[in-house]
């Protein structure tokens, strides 16, 4: 693992660094560049924003880990604030949820994380719109797995995500890509033994396109969750090869991050979609972008002292 990325992950556990960043002056202004807001309001009105200009969302409402019963239905609550909000600014039909199953009750127990994960996809449809199942690190991919199975018994269009770094995605792939199955395809950010997962970079780029491919040739809805400009040309070259017409599969690209290069694939006719965080929750997500990308961290780090 980049050396970088080990110390971001190791300030992502520290109260000492989050106390710093959460005070710090500007602090607010650098996290306003990757998360929308604390609020429903807030994500709304970024929302509206990014729909204006031809793109598509998902919102996560922020939190994972949750060990206590009271904080999942918390979450759930909010869920279903933000739905009906969505659903009465005319926005669902543009934008979905990401749910993480650790945030509705999974450490708890699983069958509490599925109850709970219904009644946000059992929202959604009232909504008109969709839900993606996020996933987190490989000690929870088999029983997030099974929860999606279960939802989608009553919802199939529920979306699942796979992490190309891990050493067994590709099969994953191969059995998700059926016919109207959705599934983001994204490199992963947590950080993870080798026995499980590639450790190099190359090794985890062959892998994602590897996936690609099986999800492209697939008859499911492939969503590609990467900002590697390489992997966003092969991905296209790869669409071209197995027919895919623009609208069959989409590109996903995190909020505050190469923002014209989503609006110049939507522009050139592709569909895009920007994953939205927001919360008062934060912390945890902003390391983990900064660990994915360790080139964010020189922006973040010069803004926190107030020299960018």
């Amino acid at each position: 693992m980049h050396p970088l990325r080990t110390l971001i992950l190791a300030a992502g556990a520290n109260d000492a660094v989050r106390r710093l960043v959460a005070t710090a002056p500007v602090a607010r202004d650098v996290v306003a560049r990757f998360v929308a807001g604390e609020t429903a309001d807030q994500a709304v009105t970024v929302t509206r924003t990014l729909v204006d200009g031809g793109l598509s969302v998902s919102l996560d409402y922020l939190g994972e880990d949750t060990t206590d019963r009271a904080l999942a239905e918390q979450t759930v609550q909010s869920y279903l604030l933000l739905l009906d909000r969505l659903h009465a600014e005319g926005l669902a039909g543009h934008t979905e949820v990401s749910v993480k199953l650790s945030a509705v009750g999974q450490a708890l127990d699983e069958r509490l994380a599925l109850d709970n994960a219904s009644r946000i996809c059992a929202a959604a449809e009232q909504c008109g719109t969709t839900v993606t199942l996020d996933m987190e690190d490989h000690t929870t991919t088999d029983s997030t797995l099974r929860v999606l199975a279960e939802v989608r018994r009553s919802w199939p269009w529920v979306g699942a995500v796979l992490q190309a770094y891990l050493r067994r995605t590709l099969d994953d792939c191969v059995a998700l890509s059926g016919a109207g199955s959705r599934v983001r395809l994204c490199k992963g950010a947590y950080a993870e033994p080798e026995g499980v997962a590639y450790a190099d970079r190359h090794e985890v780029d062959l892998n994602y396109v590897r996936c690609a491919n099986a999800l492209l040739s697939g008859n499911g809805y492939p969503m590609f969750a990467t900002h590697d400009p390489r992997l966003v040309s092969v991905i296209s070259e790869r669409a071209l090869w197995y027919d895919r017409e623009p609208g069959s599969y989409e590109y996903q690209m995190l909020y505050g991050i190469r923002p014209d290069e989503q609006r110049r694939l939507a522009d050139s006719g592709e569909a895009v979609r920007v994953y939205v965080p927001y919360g008062e929750q934060w912390y945890g997500y902003l390391m983990r972008r900064l660990a994915e990308r360790p080139a964010n961290t020189a922006f973040f780090l010069r803004s926190l002292v107030g020299t960018a």
